[in-house]
């Protein structure tokens, strides 16, 4: 995956790559959905912080994408 360059996004639904393909909200969820599977199996994420924890991890990647 070519890295991201940070630029203010054309619209509020995506961002762009420097190769001008769009970063969907479900390319965002996949990514976060990757993050979270790792944090289960090293432990880290428990059904109990589950719910907190996927939307911190969610927020902090599209933030990143989109600023």
């Amino acid at each position: 995956m070519p890295p991201l360059i940070m630029t203010k996004p054309k619209t509020m639904d995506s961002a762009e790559t420097h190769e001008g393909k769009p970063v969907t909200d479900d390319a965002i969820l996949k990514v976060a959905k990757e993050v979270v599977i790792k944090f289960i199996e090293v432990g880290r994420l428990t059904p109990a912080n589950f719910d907190e924890t996927f939307s911190l991890i969610y927020r902090a990647i599209q933030h990143t994408v989109r600023s």
